[in-house]
Parts: C-alpha cells; sequence; structure tokens
C-alpha cells in the first residue's frame, strides 16, 4: 500500500485548520460562557455567604435585642414592683396615720363626754346633796345649834394665824374700828360678852361691838370686822356649797 503524501498532507492540513477554527470559534467561547458561569455561581456563592452571614448578624441582633429586652422587661418589672411596694407601704402608713388620729379624737371625744358626764353628774349630787343638806339644816336649825356655831366661832378667831390678824389690824388703823355680828337667833349677854372679848383679845384692843339679828342666816354668825368678814352660818355655808356645785370641774 502506497501513501498519498499530498492527500495525507492535506488532510493533516484540514485537520489542523479545523482544530484551529474549533479553537478559536467554538471552545474560546465555550470556555469563557464555562468562566462567565463559574464566575456567576461563584458571585452568587459570595452573596449567598454574605446574605447568610447577614441574616446570622440579624439573627444574633435579634437574639441579643430578645435578650436585652427581656432584661429591660425584669428591670421595668423590678422597678414597678419596687415602686408599687413603696407607695403601698406609703398609703399603709398613712391610713395607720389617719387611724391612729381618729382614734385618738374618737378617745378625746369619749373622754371628753365622759368628763362631760362625771362633771353632770357631779353637778347633780351637789345639787341633790345641797338640797338635802339644806332641807336637813333647816330642820336643825335652831338656838341649840347656833350656840354650837359661837362656840366655833370663838375658837376659829383664837386659832386665826398672826399673819391675817396683823393685816386685819392695819386696816383698822386706817379707819373707825367698829364690828359688827349678826346672828340668826337672839345672843345672850354671855355670848355677847365672849365674842367681845376674843375680838379685843385677837385685835389687842377693845373696839365697840354692834349685834344684830338675821333670820336669814338659819344659824350662826356673821361677823365683820372692817373689811374683815367672818361667816359662821349656815346660810353662807349653804350658799358656798351652792356655788361650788354651779362651778364644778
Amino acid at each position: 500500500m502506497q501513501i498519498d503524501w499530498t492527500t495525507f498532507l492535506l488532510e493533516i492540513t484540514n485537520f489542523l485548520a479545523l482544530v484551529w477554527i474549533l479553537k478559536r470559534f467554538l471552545y474560546k467561547p465555550v470556555l469563557e460562557t464555562l468562566a462567565q458561569r463559574r464566575a456567576g455561581i461563584e458571585r452568587t456563592l459570595a452573596e449567598a455567604k454574605e446574605t447568610e452571614a447577614q441574616a446570622r448578624s440579624l439573627q444574633l441582633q435579634y437574639e441579643t435585642r430578645l435578650a436585652d429586652w427581656d432584661k429591660e422587661k425584669e428591670a421595668a418589672r423590678a422597678q414597678s414592683d419596687a415602686k408599687m411596694a413603696a407607695e403601698r407601704t406609703r398609703q399603709m402608713q398613712a391610713l395607720a396615720k389617719t387611724l391612729a388620729e381618729e382614734r385618738e379624737r374618737s378617745a378625746a371625744v369619749e373622754a371628753h363626754r365622759q368628763e362631760e358626764s362625771r362633771r353632770e353628774m357631779e353637778a347633780r349630787a351637789l345639787t341633790q346633796a345641797h338640797r338635802f343638806a339644806a332641807g336637813v339644816l333647816s330642820r336643825l336649825a335652831g338656838p341649840e345649834l347656833e350656840t354650837r356655831l359661837v362656840a366655833v366661832f370663838i375658837e376659829d378667831l383664837s386659832i386665826l394665824p398672826e399673819d391675817k390678824l396683823t393685816d386685819l389690824r392695819a386696816a383698822l388703823q386706817a379707819q373707825e374700828a367698829r364690828a359688827s355680828v349678826a346672828s340668826a337667833f337672839p345672843l345672850d349677854e354671855a355670848q355677847r360678852k365672849r365674842i367681845e372679848e376674843i375680838i379685843a383679845t385677837r385685835l389687842g384692843t377693845a373696839i365697840p361691838v354692834d349685834f344684830g339679828e338675821d333670820g336669814t342666816l338659819l344659824a350662826g354668825l356673821r361677823v365683820s370686822v372692817g373689811p374683815w368678814q367672818l361667816k359662821m352660818n349656815l346660810a353662807d355655808e349653804l350658799a358656798f356649797f351652792a356655788a361650788a356645785s354651779d362651778h364644778v370641774d
């Protein structure tokens, strides 16, 4: 078999030409297309990774924000609970103070009411006692009781403190010394003499004594020596008792 070198060369030339044509017009565009696709895929992957990273970052931020929000809620709840507790304490203290003041006012009102009741009862008791005493003493009033009251007057005058006698003596020096003795019943001579003697003895000088009668005294004496007066009779004692019952504290 003989080789036709001319044909062989032409076929080689055609093959090389075909390879060049394929390389230039087919393989290179395919490579470029593949390169573009690869670049696109890599770009897409990069974008996907970036998106994933952003998503993770957003997720982390969201989780962090949720945690912070939970902490803020807990802090706000704790602050609110503290404020509510403080307000509740303040209101309880205010209520306790109001109740204490109300109890004090009630106690004061009750004490005042009881005091008024006590005063009214004392006043009624004193009034009743005055009426009873007035009735009893009015029935007991008589010359015998007056005789006893004259003796009491003489006894009281004999023990009258010296300072009162000094004031009385000084008052008598400034005016005409004279004594006045009123009795519910007539005094006998002996009684009058004893009264004159005790007055002269205690004052240190004899002074005129005027005797008179006043039935309103019931029994006893009312002696006036200058500005000084000694009441030793039932009427004045009952009047003093009645005045005391009208001013019961």
